[in-house]
């Protein structure tokens, strides 16, 4: 009797907490069901929105009309593709760095050179292969490693909305552009901007062609998680693709560690015959009729090819608005001032000879040449030791290295003062018994010794009151033994000086190349000495070398003659 009593009492019990379990478990099902039907409720709503949003959509900016699709479409850069061609297109491509200014077609060469690739039979890249883009200037990374687009990043069991793996404890890795761009190109605009942690990263999987990623939460003996997951966190994520990173910065500006693992080419600031044709091609896929002297504003006030469909779509905004569509001058300047565009920097030569006035070359960006001032005057003083002053942006440079910034005086200015050991050296001219004045107008910052020969004529123009061909240009590095020493940047320096209308350009021997052979614009004069420069500089000397023949060899002048030269002086 007793035992029923217990037993019935027992199977109370069980029944009472099996309704309890069961109540909780339909209430947990009804919360379940409730929740999802709550969120597919809000879905719906959120889809109507997007839909909504996505049926809406303006005209296409003339900047995406005008967009290159094809090689030929991309103006003024043909050495610069053909050197990215080189580096793309075989079998074997390399990582690439793009270096140039703003608006010269660095990305969208970068977008058809892949497709040219994947007409090439021998090329790796596959038709499937993805162009995949990023800015390195806003390609953040989390210091807990929580996200990193461009590397890519574990979810971790802890962190909100891990789902069911995350309850399951499970860590889940989110793969980031370089898995993304898997056998294709990697872009990645502005990367000088990368943080160094990411660059770091970066090269790491540029070596492994592959991901490797941690977490605390995986162990490679727990048979609970995917193998999926184990395969990811054991043989890493495949990363096997081609850098393309494009830059507005110069070289010394790029960490280098990546330099060394890239091909560096270069596209040049467009001329404004080449922006005069973006500008003309823009117009025409727009709809716009463009008279000329409005073209002609565009050419002298674009910088480059960004700023010429810019100020065209303003310009043609404001025509239709009134309703022209004819795009005449006045509307393109009422468009430059509005938008407070300066006039392009485009250096000439001259229109005649003058004393202390030189053509000397300098480089001011990637790639980037340009015809620069040297001006000098000499003025013979009496009974006291003459001044040297130079003026212009040469007054100081900055070192940095080791944590630290040293200063020290400009070797454009070092150059000046150099010149006076060579011309009473060689020239037997006395620079002490003038105040010298050398002048470097036009605002663009001059340093290093390439300017050594230009200053030299200069000054020496100055001196000997004898002027300087207003048609020649010069680069050089002068030691005070007279030596004509090589320097960097030459072939943009030599294309600079063609575009300013030089006719004839005077360039240390060693930095002679034969691609200036074929050159019909310019004639290339390679010298060894200063001597043969201010030879070949002053207006009105019968050159003791006859006039250099492309390529021949021309050998150092005589003692004899120069002995003469230096009499004549």
């Amino acid at each position: 009797m007793y035992m029923d009593f217990s037993s019935g009492v027992f199977g109370l019990i069980n029944l009472f907490f099996a309704a309890v379990i069961g109540i909780y478990f339909w209430q947990m099902l009804r919360t379940q069901q409730g929740g999802k039907v709550a969120v597919d409720r809000e879905s719906r709503k959120e889809m109507d929105k997007l839909r909504k949003l996505r049926s809406i959509s303006l005209t296409e900016p003339l900047s995406e009309k005008t967009r290159p699709n094809s090689l030929k479409e991309i103006i003024g850069q043909e050495e610069g593709l053909r050197a990215l061609r080189a580096a793309l297109c075989g079998p074997n491509p390399q990582h690439v760095i793009l270096y140039g200014p703003p608006g010269v077609g660095k990305t969208a060469a970068a977008r058809v050179i892949l497709e040219e690739a994947k007409n090439n039979p021998s090329s790796p890249f596959k038709q499937a292969a993805k162009f995949v883009e990023v800015d390195g200037a806003t390609s953040r990374f989390d210091d807990r490693g929580i996200a990193d687009p461009l590397i890519g990043s574990v979810h971790d069991p802890i962190y909100q909305g891990a789902g069911a793996m995350g309850m399951a404890g499970i860590p889940q890795p989110k793969p980031g552009a370089v898995t993304k761009a898997h056998g294709g190109i990697l872009f990645i605009d502005e990367i000088g901007e990368l943080h160094p942690i990411q660059i770091n990263k970066l090269l790491k999987v540029l070596e492994d062609r592959k991901v490797f990623l941690e977490s605390a939460y995986y162990n490679s003996e727990d048979p609970g998680i995917p193998q999926h997951i184990h395969d990811i966190f054991q043989n890493g994520l495949p990363a096997d693709f081609r850098l393309v990173g494009a830059t507005t910065k110069t070289p010394q500006d790029i960490p280098p560690a990546v330099r060394s693992r890239c091909i560096e080419v270069f596209f040049r600031a467009l001329t404004d015959e080449e922006v005069g044709i973006i500008a003309s091609n823009a117009a025409k896929k727009a709809g716009f009729e463009l008279e000329e002297e409005a073209l002609g504003v565009i050419k002298k006030y674009a910088a480059n090819g960004r700023d010429a469909v810019n100020i065209l779509q303003i310009a043609g905004g404001s025509c239709i608005s009134v309703g022209h569509s004819i795009i005449r001058r006045k509307d393109v300047e009422w468009v430059v001032s509005a938008g407070q565009y300066a006039p392009r920097h485009e250096p000439k030569t001259p229109s005649k000879p003058r004393i202390g006035y030189v053509n000397g070359l300098a480089i001011h960006g990637p790639n980037m040449g340009s015809l620069i001032e040297i001006e000098a005057v000499a003025i013979p003083v009496q009974g006291s030791t003459g001044k040297l002053v130079t003026t212009g942006l040469v007054d100081e440079e900055e070192l940095g290295g080791q944590g630290r910034i040293v200063k020290r005086k400009s070797m454009a200015r070092g150059s000046v003062e150099n010149v006076m050991t060579i011309l009473r050296r060689f020239f037997s001219l006395h620079p002490e018994t003038y105040d010298i004045h050398v002048n470097f107008p036009g605002g663009l910052a001059l340093d290093g010794p390439s300017a050594g020969v230009a200053i030299v004529i200069a000054i020496y123009s100055a001196i000997t009151e004898q002027p300087i061909d207003n048609k020649l240009a010069m680069t050089g590095e002068v030691s005070i033994l007279g030596d004509v020493r090589p320097v960097g940047g030459i072939v943009p320096k030599v294309e600079a000086a063609a575009q300013a209308g030089v006719e004839r350009v005077i360039i240390p021997r060693e930095n002679l190349q034969e691609a200036f052979s074929d050159r019909k614009d310019i004639r290339v004069l390679p010298v060894d000495r200063i001597e043969e420069a201010v030879k070949l500089a002053v207006v009105g000397e019968e050159s003791i070398l006859g006039l250099l023949e492309f390529p021949s060899v021309m050998a150092s002048p005589s003692p004899s003659s120069v002995s003469r030269f230096q009499v004549g002086c």
